[in-house]
C-alpha cells in the first residue's frame, strides 16, 4: 500500500509541475503580447486558460481522493495539502495572465506611452523570474530560496506603485492617454498580485518542509 501511495504522490507532484509550466508559458505569452501589441497572441493566452483550470480541478480531486482513500499521516498530509493550496495559487496566477492579455487587447489602438510600457515590461520580467524560481524551489524543497524569492515581492510592489503613479500623472497631462493609461494601471496591479501569489507558494514550501505556517510580506495579502 505504501508503494502505491508513494506513486500517487509522485503523480500528484508531476501534475502540479505540469500546471506550473503551463502557467509560466501563459505569463510569458501575455507579457510578449503586451510588449509587441500582439492581439492574436493575447487571445491565445485567453483560449489556453481552460487547460490550466482543468489541471487545477484534476489536482484538487486527486488530493481529496488521496486523503479519503489513503488516510495519510501528518507528513504525507502536508505534501497533499501543499499541492492543493499551491495549485490554487498557480491557477490564480494563470487568471492574472489572462487579465493581462485582455488588457493588452483593450489597449490596442489606443495612445501609448513608451516609458510606461517599458516599466511594465521590466516589472513583468522580474515577476516571470519569480514564478519560475519558486517552482524550482518547490522541486528541491529549498526553503531559503523560497524566503529570498518572497522577499523580492517588495520590489514588485514598489514598481507597480510607481507605474500607477506615472499613469495618473500622464493622464492629467494628456487626456488622450486615459483609456490606455487605465489599462496600464490594471496590468501593473495584475503583476503585483502575481507577486503576492508567488509569496503564497513560498509560504507553502516552508510549510511542506517544517509544518510551520508563516506569513511573508504581510504588508499586502490577497
Amino acid at each position: 500500500m505504501r508503494r502505491v501511495f508513494e506513486e500517487e504522490l509522485k503523480s500528484l507532484h508531476a501534475h502540479f509541475l505540469k500546471m506550473g509550466v503551463l502557467v509560466n508559458e501563459a505569463i510569458q505569452k501575455s507579457v510578449d503580447a503586451f510588449v509587441t501589441h500582439d492581439k492574436e497572441l493575447a487571445q491565445q493566452v485567453i483560449d489556453e486558460d481552460a487547460a490550466i483550470n482543468a489541471l487545477e480541478n484534476e489536482l484538487e480531486l486527486e488530493c481529496f481522493e488521496l486523503i479519503a482513500l489513503q488516510q495519510p499521516v501528518t507528513t504525507d498530509l502536508r505534501k497533499i495539502v501543499t499541492v492543493m493550496k499551491a495549485s490554487a495559487d498557480l491557477e490564480r496566477i494563470g487568471d492574472h495572465a489572462v487579465s493581462i492579455a485582455k488588457s493588452t487587447i483593450k489597449v490596442k489602438g489606443k495612445k501609448h506611452d513608451a516609458d510606461i510600457e517599458t516599466a511594465i515590461a521590466e516589472t513583468a520580467l522580474k515577476v516571470m523570474g519569480m514564478v519560475k524560481e519558486v517552482l524550482d524551489a518547490y522541486v528541491v524543497l529549498d526553503v531559503e530560496r523560497a524566503r529570498e524569492i518572497a522577499a523580492r515581492d517588495t520590489e514588485i510592489d514598489a514598481a507597480a506603485k510607481n507605474i500607477y503613479e506615472n499613469c495618473i500623472e500622464q493622464m492629467k497631462q494628456d487626456p488622450e492617454i486615459i483609456l490606455g493609461g487605465t489599462n496600464y494601471m490594471r496590468i501593473s496591479t495584475y503583476l503585483e498580485r502575481i507577486g503576492d501569489y508567488v509569496t503564497n507558494i513560498s509560504e507553502w514550501i516552508i510549510y511542506l518542509d517544517s509544518g510551520e505556517v508563516v506569513e511573508l510580506n504581510v504588508h499586502h495579502k490577497i
